[in-house]
């Protein structure tokens, strides 16, 4: 993986060097094209949640719906709050918006599937189950993202901010590729080519030779 961590540096850097200075700190992005994939199998389709070893540059935003955790570094929606979202449609989308991922406790997860599924599901944001530790998988997933093809085969997706370290936007970058290979049915044969860019900026191409 070292070939593939020098063509990533080799191209952020030559990302820094096209890209204009911005009035806002810029979003880094990673492009994976894809090839030999037929998406209309749902075998084939990929859709994982991804924690970034150095974190995405801002904290992606929880909530957590439990009526028996309390004290959590996030908001935290009981059964009567679900209900109500459930009969305001509305409030339910602006939540959904404005929410990168829910856990839930799963005795919960009924009465959210009759009240939020079906503002939740489309969007691909269906609660994670809450496995021990709350406030540990909270923070975890402060830094993750959710990668996904739709009936394209192309993966984009942000994977930090431009004032990052170059070196932890590369790990982070490789931490998707290796994701991306490894539910691929062929590996890296499956892709076509990557890219990175900033959030207005060109697509810079890494030069990677397998």
């Amino acid at each position: 993986m070292e070939k593939l961590r020098g063509a990533l540096l080799k191209s952020l850097k030559q990302l820094r060097e096209i890209s204009k200075k911005r009035k806002f700190e810029q979003s880094v992005e990673l492009i994976i094209n894809l090839k030999g994939i037929d998406l209309r199998k749902p075998e084939n389709r990929i859709k994982e949640d991804i924690i970034l070893p150095h974190g995405r540059g801002d904290e992606a935003k929880i909530v957590v719906f439990s009526d028996t955790f309390k004290d959590l570094p996030c908001p935290v929606l009981g059964s009567k709050e679900i209900e109500a979202l459930g009969k305001n449609k509305r409030e339910a989308k602006k939540l959904a918006r404005k929410t990168d991922f829910f856990l839930a406790e799963p005795r919960l997860m009924p009465l959210i599937g009759r009240n939020l599924g079906k503002v939740l599901a489309p969007r691909g944001k269906m609660p994670r189950l809450i496995k021990g530790d709350p406030k540990s998988m909270i923070e975890k997933y402060k830094k993750a993202i959710m990668i996904k093809t739709k009936d394209n085969p192309v993966i984009q997706c942000k994977i930090g901010k431009e004032s990052m370290k170059d070196e932890d936007i590369a790990e982070n970058a490789m931490e998707v590729i290796n994701t991306v290979i490894s539910k691929l049915p062929k590996g890296k044969v499956n892709i076509k080519s990557i890219f990175l860019k900033f959030t207005m900026s060109k697509p810079v191409r890494v030069e990677i030779k397998w």
